[in-house]
C-alpha cells in the first residue's frame, strides 16, 4: 500500500479513543444535567477497561507477527507507543475533571464523597458496626513473602497494597475488596456524605494485621486479556470449550494497572514484577483508582433537575398480546426503541408461548437481560408443546458466562439449544414464528438491529420490524436451516447475509450509484452504523466519491476513512452523535432518481460483522414505513447539538449552528413519542364516550 493510500485512513484505535473523547465531552457538558455527566464520566471508564481488556491486549498479542502493519502502515508496536501515550492523556483528563468539576458539583448536592483521612472520629464510630458485621468476615489478608506466593488478582479487581513493619523490618501484603458489596456507603449519621468500599477497608485495615504497624494502603485496579479463543477445529462440546476458556481467561495476562497517586516507587515496582507487566501498563491516579462508582453514587441523588427528564415510550396498543398477530397480520410494523416500548417484541414471544396456533417458535439470542421474560417465555412456549429452537451466541463477548447459564436453563425447560457456531458469531437478531390459521401455515417475523434484552432496549436506539411478508418468511426458515443443520440454499429472495452477502449487496448498490452518477442523475447514499472500519467498504466509498456520489454516514464510533480529501473523499461527510441514548440502529439507504431501497441490519462496517458473523441485512418494503426510516435519518443528519463532525485532520467538532435553529434529535423524538401517547390517549376518550352514549334503535 502506497503512503498516500496510507493516508487516506485513521488507525483504528487512535479513532476509538477519539469516540471515547466525545464520550468524556458529554460529562463536560455543563447543559447536561449533574448526575448524567457524572454518568458520562462512568461510561468513559467501562469504555476504557473494554478496551485495554480486548484491543489493547490483541495488539500486545500481535507483537511478534512479522510484518503485520495496518491500514495506515503502523506495527502492532508503533501503534500501542501511539495509542498508550493518548490514552495515558485520556485518563488524566477523566481524573481532571472529576476532582474539579464533577465531585465539587456533586459535594453541592449532598453527595459528598470522603476519603480515610477525612472522616471524623464520630464518623469512624458510625460505620465500625457496618464493618465488623459486613465487611470483615469476608476480608482475606494475603501475605507476600518467601513462603507465600503473590496472591492471584482477578481482572477488573480492586484491592489494597499494605505496607506493614515489624520489629523494624518491612512486608507487605495485598487485601482484595470485595466485588460482592456495595462500593458505595452512605455513612450513618451523615446526610448527604459517602465513602467507599475501600476507603472503608482503609479506616480499619490495623484490625486484619494485628502485631504489626501499617505504614501506608494504596489501592490499585487490574485489568488482564479478556480476550476468548474458542478453536475452530470440531470440538466434542462447544459449551464446555466456552466454559474452559472463561476459566483460563480470568487468568489472562495482565494488561493495565491503574494505582492511586502516592503509592510508593517500591510497592509499584513489586506489583509490577509479581504481576509481570512493563512500566509503560501502569498508570498513576489522583483519585479513586475505578471511575465506575460514580453511577451508583448518583443513584443516591434526591435532585430530579439533575436528571434526564423520564419520559413514558410510547404503546402502540394495537400490538397488545392478545392484537399482536392480527395487527402485524395486516400491516408491516416499523419499531424505533426507546421511543417505541420493546414491550411489542416481548408481546410477540409471549403471545406466541400462550396461543394454542402457535406450531414452533425460532429464535437467536446474542445478549438477553439477567432476569429475561424472553426466556421464560420460550420455556414456557417448551413445555406448552411448541417447537421451541434458540441459537445462543456463547461466545458474545462479555455475556459468554451470562448466555451459558441461560442456554442451560432453557435445554432443561425442554427448548432445542443451538450454542452459536464453530468459527463464526451469530449477530443476527431474527426471530420467527410458525402459526395455523385454519388452511393456512403464516410465518410472523421480527427483526432488528439490536439485541433481545429488554433492559438496554431503554437507553439503546435500534429499529425492528415486524411482518408476515411472505418472502421475509422464507429467508428467515432458511437462515435458521442454515443455523441449525446442514443448509446452503443458492439465494434469499430479500435478505442479506453475512459472511460476504451483506458486504456484496452493499458494494454492488455503490457501484449502481457510481454509475448513476456518471450518468448525470440525482445520487444520494445515507449510512448509519457503529463503526467504519471495513477496508473494503472504506475503498468502494472513496471510489464512489471520487465519482460524485454524495454520502452522508453516521457512525457513532470508529471511523478509519478520512473525510474531505480532495477527489479522493470530498463528497463523503461523516457525523457522530453522542447523547442521552446510545446510537445503536444500522440504516442503509441508497436513493437514484428519487428511487430508494432502504435497508436496516444487525451489522456494521466492519471486517468482523462482513466476514466473521452471521449477519442480515433486510429491506423496509412498505413505502410508508421506509418514509419513516429515511425521515429518521434526516433528523439525526439535521441535528446540530449532539452531533460532531469528522474533519480531514481527524478532528471532530460541533455543528455550526449559526442562522439554524436548534435541533436535539433524541430530545425531538422523545417529544414525538410523548405526541403519539396523547393522541392515542384522547383517541381512546372520544371512543369511550362515543360508546357510553351510542344511541339506542327505535323500537318497533
Amino acid at each position: 500500500m502506497s503512503e498516500v493510500e496510507q493516508s487516506n485512513y485513521t488507525n483504528r484505535e487512535v479513532s476509538w479513543l477519539a469516540f471515547n473523547d466525545r464520550v468524556l465531552e458529554e460529562a463536560r457538558d455543563e447543559n447536561n444535567p449533574l448526575y448524567e455527566r457524572a454518568r458520562f464520566l462512568a461510561i468513559t471508564q467501562s469504555n476504557l477497561d473494554e478496551w485495554f481488556q480486548v484491543r489493547v491486549a490483541s495488539l500486545y498479542q500481535l507483537r511478534h507477527v512479522k510484518d503485520k502493519v495496518d491500514v495506515t502502515g503502523l506495527t502492532p508496536e508503533e501503534q500501542l507507543k501511539v495509542i498508550l501515550s493518548l490514552a495515558e492523556k485520556q485518563i488524566a483528563a477523566q481524573y481532571k475533571l472529576l476532582k474539579k468539576a464533577i465531585l465539587p458539583a456533586l459535594a453541592d448536592e449532598k453527595l459528598t464523597l470522603l476519603t480515610a483521612n477525612e472522616l471524623s472520629e464520630a464518623q469512624k464510630s458510625e460505620l465500625a458496626a457496618y464493618f465488623h458485621t459486613s465487611v470483615f468476615p469476608i476480608l482475606t489478608p494475603m501475605a507476600d513473602d518467601q513462603t507465600r506466593p503473590f496472591p492471584f488478582l482477578a481482572s477488573e479487581s480492586i484491592n489494597l497494597a499494605v505496607r506493614l513493619e515489624k520489629t523494624g523490618q518491612g512486608r507487605l501484603a495485598i487485601v482484595q475488596v470485595p466485588d460482592i458489596l456495595p462500593r458505595v456507603i452512605a455513612i450513618p449519621e451523615s446526610s448527604g456524605q459517602y465513602i467507599l468500599l475501600e476507603e472503608l477497608i482503609k479506616t480499619f485495615i490495623d484490625e486484619l494485621f494485628l502485631g504489626h504497624t501499617v505504614k501506608a494502603v494504596s489501592a490499585f485496579h487490574i485489568l488482564r486479556d479478556m480476550e476468548l479463543d474458542v478453536a475452530d477445529d470440531d470440538g466434542p462440546n462447544m459449551l464446555a470449550e466456552v466454559q474452559q476458556r472463561l476459566f483460563e481467561r480470568e487468568r489472562g495476562v495482565v494488561i493495565r494497572l491503574v494505582h492511586e497517586k502516592g503509592m510508593t516507587k517500591k510497592v509499584v515496582e513489586r506489583l509490577a514484577a509479581a504481576l509481570g507487566i512493563s512500566q509503560n501498563r501502569l498508570y498513576s491516579v489522583d483519585g479513586p483508582v475505578d471511575l465506575s462508582f460514580l453511577a451508583d453514587l448518583v443513584k443516591f441523588g434526591q435532585n430530579p433537575a439533575a436528571r434526564f427528564i423520564p419520559f413514558k415510550e410510547y404503546m402502540d396498543d394495537r400490538l397488545s398480546v392478545q392484537n399482536i398477530f392480527e395487527t402485524i397480520a395486516e400491516d408491516d410494523v416499523l419499531l424505533h426503541h426507546p421511543y417505541d416500548s420493546f414491550q411489542p417484541v416481548l408481546n410477540l414471544i409471549q403471545g406466541a408461548a400462550a396461543d394454542a396456533n402457535v406450531l414452533a417458535i425460532k429464535m437467536t439470542l446474542y445478549r438477553v437481560s439477567g432476569n429475561s421474560p424472553i426466556i421464560k417465555a420460550l420455556g414456557d412456549a417448551a413445555r406448552a408443546g411448541k417447537q421451541v429452537t434458540a441459537l445462543v451466541e456463547v461466545k458474545a463477548r462479555f455475556d459468554e458466562e451470562n448466555n451459558v447459564h441461560w442456554a442451560q436453563e432453557l435445554e432443561e425447560q425442554g427448548v432445542h439449544v443451538i450454542y452459536g457456531l464453530k468459527g463464526l458469531k451469530v449477530h443476527a437478531k431474527a426471530t420467527l414464528i410458525v402459526r395455523n390459521e385454519g388452511d393456512d401455515i403464516k410465518r410472523y417475523v421480527h427483526l432488528g438491529t439490536g439485541n433481545y434484552n429488554d433492559t438496554t432496549a431503554h437507553f439503546y436506539t435500534d429499529l425492528g420490524l415486524l411482518t408476515t411478508n411472505a418472502d421475509i418468511g422464507r429467508d428467515v426458515a432458511s437462515v435458521f436451516n442454515v443455523l441449525t443443520g446442514y443448509s446452503d440454499p443458492d439465494y434469499f429472495n430479500e435478505l442479506y447475509m453475512s459472511p460476504d452477502g451483506i458486504r456484496e449487496a452493499l458494494i454492488e448498490r455503490l457501484e449502481r450509484a457510481r454509475l448513476a452518477a456518471k450518468r448525470g442523475q440525482n445520487v444520494k447514499v445515507r449510512f448509519k452504523a457503529n463503526s467504519l472500519s471495513d477496508k473494503l467498504i472504506m475503498d468502494e466509498l472513496f471510489k464512489a466519491s471520487a465519482d460524485g456520489v454524495p454520502l452522508e454516514l453516521i457512525i457513532r464510533g470508529i471511523t478509519m476513512l478520512k473525510p474531505g480529501l480532495p477527489k479522493v473523499s470530498e463528497y463523503i461527510a461523516v457525523h457522530s452523535i453522542v447523547g442521552r441514548f446510545l446510537e445503536h440502529s444500522r440504516i442503509y439507504i441508497f436513493e437514484i432518481d428519487g428511487q430508494q431501497e432502504v435497508f436496516l441490519s444487525s451489522a456494521d462496517l466492519m471486517s468482523r460483522n462482513l466476514s466473521r458473523r452471521i449477519e442480515l441485512m433486510f429491506p423496509i418494503l412498505d413505502n410508508d414505513l421506509a418514509k419513516r426510516v429515511v425521515t429518521i435519518f434526516d433528523q439525526l443528519w439535521e441535528d446540530n447539538i449532539k452531533t460532531r463532525v469528522l474533519q480531514s485532520d481527524d478532528t471532530w467538532v460541533k455543528q455550526n449552528r449559526r442562522n439554524t435553529e436548534a435541533l436535539n434529535a433524541q430530545a425531538e423524538f422523545i417529544e414525538q413519542s410523548l405526541a403519539k401517547s396523547a393522541l392515542q390517549s384522547e383517541q381512546q376518550k372520544l371512543s369511550s364516550v362515543r360508546n357510553a352514549f351510542e344511541p339506542m334503535n327505535r323500537p318497533l
